[in-house]
């Protein structure tokens, strides 16, 4: 009832509305209700009959700024007093020009309409554009389509317009129509009504009215209403649940107005709807309850031909306002004459003119205020929002129909891959290529007509092809594409109009992979190879059917954090039994052991298992996602340092009987110069377990009572152990630190904290001096720093960079890298520690050991970064005697000798660690693990768990050293790794 009253206090124009109304949400936002009636009042009071009839007409003209174009107007306003003006295409600055020069002489301010369906670009040079509706129908998050409608207001409002005409709210389920088309947002009635409504939300919210069209519906029809009369021959029941839903859905969201198509539809009611008393008054105002403008295509059209006094026809059916008459003269004495013969009622042109009046005000027109013509107009249109809308949009749209080869995201340790264009030339694919290229080796082949069969002998090596559809002339290719889509895995990717598909159904049928991109723009094809890479989410879903191809609604969704899984029993566990590892680490969380972990279990080579839990902190801000990365720790040892080891020892560069000396020259002459590189991996070096190679930059007499202390004191507050005390506030030495970098301070080691480059030579050096402590087994991370160096002496180049070119890149892995910070985003990062007493503040990207931290971020002993999925991959590798995909990285017989050969003093393997059989309570792995496995653990708590018997695969990534290092770890505690593993086992069907 509250919304009666308002309505009539504003309009006064519905003498007698349903209660239930929904009244236009443009209306519904007028506060000052008296404000709005006193203005509309004044202007009535101020107008002839002659002129308020003049304000139901819209005039269209074209933005010419010449002096007869302005006669024109001139005319149109003074003589006639027309409502609204439509600008038919041309320039951005003329149009202005002349809405400004038309605005200045009206005496009632003018309605400035648009066509903008798909933008500005629609009609005017040098402007935004944004996709076809039939692209944008693919689009699953409707929040962009608000989006859209939200920055076409801001353009619209920029320019001086206040009524657009769109969007189109027909429903497309008739391929042969000659007009709508592309124009329609899909097939699919509910869909289309979903996307009208966001649009029409986002348009309207920002002041702006939308006009859905062409009602009742021009979707299935055969003919252009520009051209003739369509019909549709379908009974009602049909065209409620089609034609008519989404305008039924736009109206109950209170859309401002609806545009009246050239149709004839038999069982609303004879003649053309836009002339329709039965179409207009009793289907759309009585039946739907709309109350908004009612306004009707434009007149000139063929559709609506050869009806004389078509515009008082069109006033007396129900419209309040008539578009582009062919004679606006002709047509306003029609009016005249009908209101002098009792055919309208001068209380019709009152309300009616009352109704347009009350739009103007809710538009803002009652205060209107000159647009800015200068220069930059054009530049105020393109903002960086526009243009990140624009690519939103677009990579939104990108439908993946098929991928039954698992093409999606690739396996990019498989090579012989080649990228096919078919296109103009080599140029338009450029993009795609050099996405691609940047992270995996590609070839690529421009499709030539004249040279197929050369194409054809090139391919035939081929693991995998990827076909990029750059134009439409596809089928001189349909044969060659058909050809090689039989014989071998085919992503077909279109980067035009997803109807050409249609132009080759056998090579569709064939392809493995189906992508329609819908654009070839740079950004597009760009976020098409990341699909490939693994590094792009899509989940289009196909507006329309593809004849005999896919039906509207296909898509498939593909999503970096959710790869695919097999179902367990495909390799013999039980899925019941494994799903009992939710709890436990769920129970982990609880028990504050870590704020999230990511657990991964493969078998035979595929994920049967794979999960992430909780968040990056216990605050649960962020949640742990598949390509979350996790600080190693010492799973450095094995994942960096022990595969540069094995590389190198593979190619015959050194032996395990080796002195380290021989190759560190550093060692010689001191009593590590008979160490050899069999004691490093096995731990049997002699050197300490641990030590403080930090305190070396630190300003000792900024210490009052030394760094640590066994007992707390007002200067030794921070608990790091059991009789550990560290020092409040200390100062590091500036010879080897900074807190802002520079040339001389390029290693970063926190937020705020930078070393002298040489710093990891000092920590070699106070290596060389460390006294040894006899040759039994005893757990060091100095032994993989030394190993690090030996590395590196051999490569002749950094180990990350090493790692880097012969395993990291060409194995896929793109998640794997010391200083992860260089080329991941922070939040990407799950943080270690909340405050760090040595180097203050969150560390999240930066190595938690202080070792490795101050080697500069990259050492033997600690510093990779990687997720669940490339550390199973590596693991994989090893599992497969040094196979990764189709290449091989490290011999049978090497892959053998480290992961089997085990110390004969404990239970250390050559850099790895295996279960303790003998001592199980103490094993880091679960009692059922046979004495073949291999792995390690890492001090972040990390692991990774290679079983040769069973052929499986353990991987658990947790940050449990957060909030705090010296936290007590209820990761071991509660035994929640080897827990897993045991249920792991169990899961094993015998």
């Amino acid at each position: 009832m509250k919304k009666r009253i308002l309505w009539c206090i504003l309009c006064a124009f519905l003498e007698s509305t349903s209660l239930f109304a929904q009244e236009p949400v443009l209306l519904s936002w007028v506060h000052d209700t008296e404000a709005c009636r006193k203005w509309v009042d004044g202007q009535m009071e101020k107008m002839t009959l002659k002129q308020k009839v003049g304000q139901l007409f819209i005039y269209t003209l074209q933005p010419v700024t010449n002096q007869y174009s302005k006669n024109v107007l001139r005319k149109m306003v003074d003589d006639y007093g027309v409502g609204g003006l439509l600008f038919t295409g041309g320039e951005l600055r003329k149009q202005v020009q002349m809405t400004n020069y038309a605005q200045a002489h009206a005496s009632v301010p003018l309605m400035v309409t648009f066509d903008g369906e798909w933008g500005l670009g629609m009609r005017l040079k040098d402007t935004p554009s944004f996709p076809y509706n039939r692209v944008l129908g693919c689009i699953q998050n409707d929040s962009l389509l608000y989006e859209y409608g939200k920055e076409v207001a801001r353009q619209c409002r920029l320019i001086g317009v206040q009524i657009n005409f769109a969007p189109v709210a027909d429903v497309d389920n008739n391929p042969n129509n000659p007009v709508i088309n592309f124009r329609s947002f899909g097939s699919d009635p509910k869909r289309v009504a979903e996307k009208v409504a966001a649009y029409v939300k986002g348009l309207e919210d920002n002041g702006v009215m939308a006009v859905c069209k062409h009602f009742p519906g021009h979707g299935d029809t055969e003919i252009d209403s520009h051209n003739a009369l369509p019909e549709l021959n379908f009974d009602r029941a049909r065209l409620d649940s089609i034609e008519l839903y989404p305008f039924k859905k736009a109206v109950e969201a209170g859309i401002g107005g609806v545009m009246v198509g050239h149709l004839h539809a038999p069982s609303l009611g004879e003649g053309p709807a836009s002339i329709s008393q039965e179409v207009i008054m009793r289907t759309l105002i009585d039946e739907l309850r709309f109350h908004g403008l009612v306004v009707t295509d434009a007149l000139e059209m063929k559709g609506i031909a050869g009806h004389d006094d078509v515009c008082a026809r069109a006033l007396i059916a129900g419209n309040d306002v008539v578009l582009s008459p062919r004679n606006l003269k002709k047509e306003i004495d029609g009016v005249m004459s009908a209101l002098k013969k009792g055919r309208l009622s001068e209380t019709d042109i009152d309300r009616k003119c009352r109704k347009v009046l009350s739009f103007k005000y809710a538009l803002g027109l009652s205060s209107w205020k000159k647009v800015e013509e200068e220069e930059g107009l054009a530049e105020k249109l393109v903002t960086p929002e526009l243009l990140s809308l624009q690519q939103e949009l677009s990579k939104a749209a990108v439908t993946v129909l098929k991928d039954s080869s698992s093409l999606v995201p690739l396996d990019l340790s498989v090579s012989g891959t080649v990228l096919l264009s078919v296109s103009p030339s080599l140029s338009e694919a450029y993009p795609f290529y050099h996405q691609l290229k940047q992270t995996f080796p590609v070839g690529w082949l421009h499709a030539n007509v004249d040279s197929l069969d050369a194409v054809e002998a090139r391919l035939r090596p081929t693991q995998r092809v990827l076909v990029a559809l750059h134009t439409d002339k596809v089928e001189p290719y349909a044969a060659l594409l058909e050809k090689l889509a039989k014989d071998k895995p085919l992503a077909l990717i279109c980067f035009g109009d997803m109807k050409m598909l249609e132009k080759i159904p056998e090579v569709v049928r064939h392809a493995s992979t189906v992508i329609l991109a819908h654009s070839d723009e740079k950004f597009v094809q760009r976020h098409v190879a990341d699909l490939f890479l693994d590094n792009a989410y899509a989940d289009g879903r196909l507006s329309i059917p593809l004849s005999g191809l896919f039906k509207a609604g296909d898509g498939l969704t593909v999503d970096p954090e959710t790869p695919r899984q097999y179902s367990p029993e495909d390799v013999g566990m039980n899925a019941s039994i494994l799903s009992q590892i939710d709890s436990i680490a769920e129970e982990g969380i609880r028990l504050k052991a870590y704020p999230g972990c990511h657990v991964m279990i493969l078998r035979e080579g595929l994920p049967v298992y794979n999960k992430c839990f909780g968040s990056y902190t216990y605050e649960g801000k962020e949640q742990v996602k598949e390509n979350s990365l996790y600080d190693l720790a010492s799973l450095t040892k094995v994942t960096a340092t022990l595969l540069a080891v094995m590389k190198l020892y593979d190619e015959g560069k050194f032996g395990l009987t080796d002195r380290v000396a021989d190759y560190v020259p550093i060692l010689k002459k001191t009593d590590k110069a008979r160490i050899t590189v069999q004691d490093l991996l096995f731990h049997e070096s002699g050197l300490p377990a641990y030590w403080p190679f930090y305190e070396e930059a630190v300003d000792m007499k900024s210490c009052k009572g030394g760094l640590f202390r066994k007992k707390p004191d007002k200067n030794h507050t921070l608990k790091l152990a059991e009789n550990v005390y560290a020092c409040n506030d200390f100062r590091y030495n500036p010879e080897w630190v900074s807190h802002v970098p520079s040339a001389e301070y390029p290693l970063q080691v926190a937020d705020s904290l930078f070393l002298r480059s040489d710093f990891s030579k000092n920590i070699v050096e106070q290596i060389v001096k460390l006294p040894l402590k006899g040759k039994s087994y005893r757990y060091s991370c100095l032994n993989f720093m030394l190993l690090k160096e030996m590395v590196e002496k051999i490569a002749g180049m950094p180990m990350d960079m090493y790692l880097d070119s012969v395993f990291y890149a060409p194995m896929g892995l793109r998640h794997t890298a010391f200083l992860p910070l260089r080329k991941f985003p922070k939040e990407q990062i799950v943080p270690s520690v909340e405050t760090d007493f040595l180097r203050g503040g969150k560390l999240q990207g930066f190595v938690q050991d202080e070792a490795a931290a101050f080697m500069g971020g990259v050492s033997g002993n600690a510093g990779l970064f990687s997720t669940t999925q490339d550390v199973a991959r590596i693991a994989q590798m090893w599992l497969d005697k040094g196979i990764c995909g189709d290449r091989r990285y490290l011999s049978r017989a090497t892959c053998e000798l480290f992961t089997t050969l085990k110390s004969r003093d404990s239970r250390r393997g050559l850099g790895f660690d295996k279960p303790d059989t003998e001592h199980t309570d103490n094993s880091p792995c679960s009692p059922e693990a046979p004495a073949s496995v291999f792995g390690h653990t890492g001090f972040t708590g990390t692991c990774v768990w290679i079983d040769p018997d069973n052929e499986l695969i353990f991987v658990f990534l947790s940050n449990r050293t957060y909030p705090s290092v010296y936290e007590q770890n209820n990761l071991v505690r509660y035994n929640i790794r080897t827990r897993m593993q045991q249920v792991m086992y169990q899961s094993i069907l015998h």
